[in-house]
């Protein structure tokens, strides 16, 4: 719009009792119309800030109301049993029983439970795929000791071969279970010519490889050996003992509370027994985990937002200096000057907010059908984003707007 045209408009608007709602309606459009693409790029800022806003809340809530229904069943189902002898008792010795696999599977509720430990931690097991070598390219593969029960508990899938059972675990048989991981590097591929690796140059005979776990994937990269096989060549664990117990949907926290008398009626404080977590609890905590990281994110989108309002504002107050004169020589009131720019500048806030909150929905909806979940987006989250813009708007044009305020008829006629 030409400069002179503005001031016509500046006459026309002006009168002594100051600026209406419906003449600063008209000035805001006018000022934010005149530059179209500034302006646009200004309210960029408060689009992804709202849009951030309200996205966050909306897929946050979408995933929480889906926590319940996705809730990890092996996780609810799952419960390890500690060995805290030794802070109990430094004389105490190791708390699981000889027994301890059987004691436990008696316990209404329970599918498999199994001891395990990594054995050899106080020297370390060299593992090799001959008798005499480096083994495995020199990188070092875990030896854990485990009982039958604690095999089966992890849900193990078979690539080749069989797990070990009682009677090899009985009978201290030298035999093991491996992670493919640990096949790899060991050059193991088959079993077919029934294969050997050496443990600190003691032999041991593959009889299955794993080729995945639903718990304890870390088995994937590691030699698995009888637990009495372990305990005869090297010794029981000093301490690192944990039992793995599979149960019943529905039964682990009773089975958590059992499980320590089962084990040691004299001394059930020398086990720990770790419950899977609460599905409304861990809800909860990823709900404030989310909206905490990202509620931060879009709080610094719609302070990016606010400064380009602010900036864009004060540029427009510069380049009229010689309007906002001529409307106070013309008898606007230093509140009149405020109110044009502040009007321009919550109006920059407002579009940005209502257009961010549209897109924030539209995310929250695409993501939830791509999911396909359930979208939920709470109606106060989509009112709070244009009222969010607002408030970012009229924030940003404060300082701007208090500085054209002041801007004196005379100085600014004769620029």
């Amino acid at each position: 719009m030409p400069r002179s045209r503005r001031r016509e408009r500046a006459v026309e608007a002006v009168e002594s009792t100051g600026l209406g709602p419906r003449d600063l309606l008209a000035e805001a459009t006018a000022g934010i119309l005149q530059r179209p693409a500034r302006s646009v790029l200004t309210a960029l800022g408060t689009v992804l800030g709202v849009g951030a806003f309200v996205a966050v809340l909306g897929l946050t809530a979408t995933a929480s109301s889906q926590i319940d229904a996705r809730f990890d069943l092996l996780t609810a189902t799952e419960v390890t049993v500690e060995d805290i002898a030794a802070e109990q008792d430094e004389f105490a010795g190791r708390a699981f029983p000889a027994d301890a696999d059987a004691r436990v599977e008696r316990l209404n509720g329970v599918r498999h439970a199994g001891v395990y430990w990594t054995a050899g931690t106080d020297r370390g097991l060299r593992v090799t795929a001959a008798p005499v070598g480096a083994g495995a390219g020199g990188r070092p593969i875990d030896v854990v000791a485990a009982s039958p029960g604690a095999l089966r508990a992890a849900v193990p899938t078979l690539a080749q071969g069989r797990l070990y059972d009682g009677y090899p675990s009985r009978t201290k048989q030298p035999v093991a279970v491996i992670g493919s991981g640990a096949a790899t590097l060991l050059g193991i591929t088959t079993l077919e010519a029934h294969p050997a690796i050496f443990i600190d140059g003691k032999p041991f005979t593959v009889v299955g490889i794993l080729s995945d776990l639903s718990r304890k994937a870390d088995l994937l990269l590691s030699v698995v050996v009888p637990r009495t096989t372990a305990e005869t060549l090297w010794g029981p664990p000093a301490r690192g003992a944990k039992m793995l117990i599979a149960t019943d949907t529905g039964a682990a926290v009773q089975i958590a509370a059992e499980a320590p008398t089962a084990l040691r009626p004299d001394h059930p404080e020398y086990l720990k027994a770790i419950p899977p977590p609460d599905p409304g609890t861990l809800r909860a905590d990823v709900t404030s985990d989310l909206n905490q990281l990202f509620l931060l994110l879009s709080g610094i989108c719609l302070v990016i937002g606010a400064v380009g309002i602010a900036n864009t504002t004060l540029v427009a107050v510069l380049e009229r200096t010689g309007e906002i004169g001529l409307r106070r020589a013309l008898g606007a009131r230093s509140r009149d000057i405020t109110a044009q720019f502040l009007a321009e500048s919550g109006a920059l806030g407002s579009l940005g907010g209502l257009i961010g909150t549209s897109l924030g929905t539209v995310t929250v909806v695409g993501v939830a059908v791509v999911r396909d979940w359930t979208p939920v987006v709470h109606p106060a989250t989509v009112a709070a984003g244009p009222a969010v813009g607002l408030t970012t708007g009229l924030l940003a044009g404060l300082y701007p707007a208090w500085r054209a305020a002041r801007i004196q008829p005379t100085e600014a006629l004769q620029r």
